[in-house]
């Protein structure tokens, strides 16, 4: 049996009990279920994938590959993947690196297939990198299932790790991070913008990213999302103005136009 995270609360005081009580509830997830077993399978077996062809062959083993990086509900999509991983990301116009969706390039990275190091898999560090990916990303997932908000809240810091990792220019972060959905989601919302504020010029977002965040936060740059104080405040803001929004939407007053409007 699956251990659920426990989640009595909602909001910025859910997240508070959820961060106090993080290393016990992630330790009991960790040990129990279908999480247990796959952990202990891709352990047991990461070592002897030396090839895109082995990993792909084996689903168990890219399950977890795929979880680790929050694209699970990429499994299926066979040869998306392959090119993903066969390209890698240090030749130019490599393909993960051209999509908008910056997870795809830190899975490709992570394995190395096609890169200059190769693949990294036999490595001594490697399952013990990826496991605790996976186990975090799974974490993530029961924690959304009870509660959507809070299992954005859980991915800010590896989200602004992996953006970080890819050592771009400035820009070139503030990009990412808009091509990374549950990040920018977070961003979007705690610094106020409207769902079609996306429908606007690419440069515009950023550059109105960039001076609300420099408003609000007092940052200088991205990297100073590095900082867990930073990121508890674009947290905290992000689930009260969450909570503002449902509570407008789910008001009377909005319900009655919403029948209204059927």
């Amino acid at each position: 049996m699956s251990f659920q995270p426990v989640l009595p609360l909602s909001g910025y005081t859910g997240w508070r009990f959820l961060t106090q009580t993080l290393q016990r509830q992630t330790t009991a997830f960790a040990a129990s279920g279908e999480v247990a077993m796959n952990t202990k399978y891709f352990r047991e077996n990461i070592a002897k994938v030396e090839t895109v062809d082995d990993l792909m062959s084996n689903r168990r083993l890219l399950s977890v590959a795929l979880g680790a990086f929050g694209l699970q509900d990429d499994l299926n999509s066979k040869a998306f993947i392959q090119r993903v991983l066969t390209e890698g990301t240090e030749t130019q116009g490599a393909f993960a690196s051209k999509l908008s969706d910056k997870r795809y390039a830190a899975l490709s990275s992570a394995f190395g297939f096609g890169n200059a190091d190769g693949v990294q898999t036999s490595k001594a560090d490697f399952a013990d990198k990826i496991i605790a990916r996976y186990t975090s990303e799974s974490f993530e997932v029961a924690v959304g299932e009870q509660n959507g908000d809070l299992r954005l809240a859980l991915n800010v810091a590896g989200g602004v790790a992996d953006v970080l990792a890819a050592k771009g220019s400035e820009n070139a972060q503030w990009f990412a991070m808009m091509g990374d959905s549950p990040l920018r989601n977070v961003f979007q919302t705690a610094l106020g913008f409207p769902a079609s504020f996306a429908q606007i010029d690419i440069d515009q977002q950023k550059e109105q990213f960039i001076s609300r965040a420099k408003a609000t936060f007092g940052i200088t740059t991205f990297a100073d999302f590095a900082d867990p104080a930073a990121q508890e405040k674009l947290i905290r803001l992000f689930l009260v103005r969450s909570e503002i929004n449902n509570s407008a939407f789910n008001s009377p007053a909005s319900i009655a136009l919403s029948l209204l409007g059927r």
